[in-house]
């Protein structure tokens, strides 16, 4: 359509709807008329940059704020009651996988521009880089096969069928004490071993080191294999630390195996434990003593041994005294709570199953809200909304005006 020249076909009346209500306007469609299969343009709408036809930019912004937020039921009981405009459940639902395949027209540029963006905290002194996953209900997730399968073999249907991974990935910054002072949060609907979310993290990276080469880079995760292989062989040379709370989490179901779950004794020493692995230099080296002693001590409780295999293997990256007498993060509480923001609050409502375009497209939009890009991500929509529109002066027309 770029230099085309097109001929006026008709007038037509639109509603469009603006921040301050519905207006109805006069305009005129275009077509180039050599090209039978071209569609009509409505130049006004390509001007002013008109979303989907019907929003005008002011009014597109706020709704897909406010659709980011909640549901798009919440979102028109939201309008109706602060007055002015009052979009339906329906349009507010469509606003965001219009706006999605905008952004994926280009999405590699779309990102990188974004990113060129960044400003590296001032205080900053590490990065940390962190992923992790959150499963959400699917509408490809199976659901009604798995329960068949598990009907069929006399059993009932356990745990979240129907239920795939949605990835979850942040690169905070964090100060000389060790507080976090900002961070980029993204999220990705389910694929293989996380490829897309693990290459936007990763360029994420390199934008904020090309920033600010002095930063110090701590890698961190839970213990899944995949993510640590990710971290290991494909980020830049770092601090690894295993998130301290899932340590603590697998050192109390060590100690529950061996003395009872919820018991004094079990609470004791989880709680002496828990203190030595957090404060004591050597925390982690008498920690795998302490559970060496109980699985001797207990040999019929495979999940004491299990537990002992799991911090036997990841001992390297549990260095919580020394990491944190540096001023360097010991948990990926960021991530977590993205896992929690991001995905569960928006996408495990009662009775939701998300797409996979669907729930990208409100991914899309709660990450820059929540990594505070959304104003600047919006600019860049918006402008890929408007096209340059030249009037031709002394059109004379073809046959005289009815009088």
């Amino acid at each position: 359509m770029h230099g085309s020249t097109l001929r006026r076909v008709v007038r037509s009346e639109q509603t469009y709807m603006t921040a301050a209500g519905p207006v109805s306007v006069m305009r005129t469609l275009y077509k180039d008329r050599s090209d039978p299969a071209e569609r009509s343009v409505v130049p006004m709408d390509l001007k002013v940059g008109i979303v989907g036809g019907f929003w005008t930019p002011h009014a597109a912004s706020q709704a897909a704020w406010v659709v980011a937020q909640m549901t798009p039921k919440t979102g028109e009981d939201l309008f109706r009651r602060m007055g002015n405009m009052a979009p339906s459940k329906s349009t507010l639902d469509r606003l965001p996988k219009e706006l999605a395949e905008r952004v994926n027209d280009d999405r590699a540029s779309f990102e990188a521009e974004l990113r060129d963006a960044m400003i590296v905290p001032e205080h900053a002194t590490t990065v940390m880089v962190s992923l992790d996953g959150v499963l959400a209900p699917m509408n490809d997730g199976g659901a009604v096969e798995k329960k068949a399968k598990t009907a069929a073999r006399g059993q009932i249907t356990k745990g979240p069928a129907g239920y795939r991974e949605v990835g979850c990935a942040t690169l905070s910054f964090y100060d000389q004490d060790g507080d976090c002072l900002a961070a980029v949060r993204m999220a990705r609907m389910p694929e293989p071993h996380k490829a897309s979310l693990k290459k936007s993290l990763l360029a994420e990276l390199k934008c904020a080191l090309d920033q600010r080469p002095d930063l110090r880079v701590v890698k961190a995760a839970d213990g899944a294999i995949d993510n640590w292989t990710f971290l290991h062989n494909e980020v830049p040379d770092g601090v690894e630390v295993v998130d301290f709370f899932h340590a603590a989490e697998h050192l109390n179901d060590a100690i529950a195996a061996a003395y009872g779950v919820g018991t004094v004794e079990s609470r004791r020493k989880f709680a002496d434990l828990r203190h030595v692995l957090l404060e004591d230099p050597e925390g982690v080296t008498k920690v795998i003593r302490a559970l060496t002693y109980l699985r001797n001590k207990h040999p019929g409780k495979t999940d004491v041994a299990k537990e002992l295999a799991y911090f036997r293997k990841r001992r390297d990256r549990m260095r919580y005294a020394e990491l944190r007498e540096q001023g360097l993060p010991i948990g990926t509480g960021v991530t977590e709570a993205a896992c929690k923001t991001l995905v569960t609050q928006r996408m495990k409502q009662s009775g939701m199953r998300w797409g996979k375009e669907g729930g990208q497209a409100i991914l899309n939009l709660r990450g820059w809200v929540q990594s505070e890009r959304f104003d600047h991500a919006w600019a860049m929509l918006a402008a890929a909304y408007r096209t340059e529109v030249t009037l031709l002066n002394n059109v004379v027309p073809l046959r005289a005006a009815p009088l």
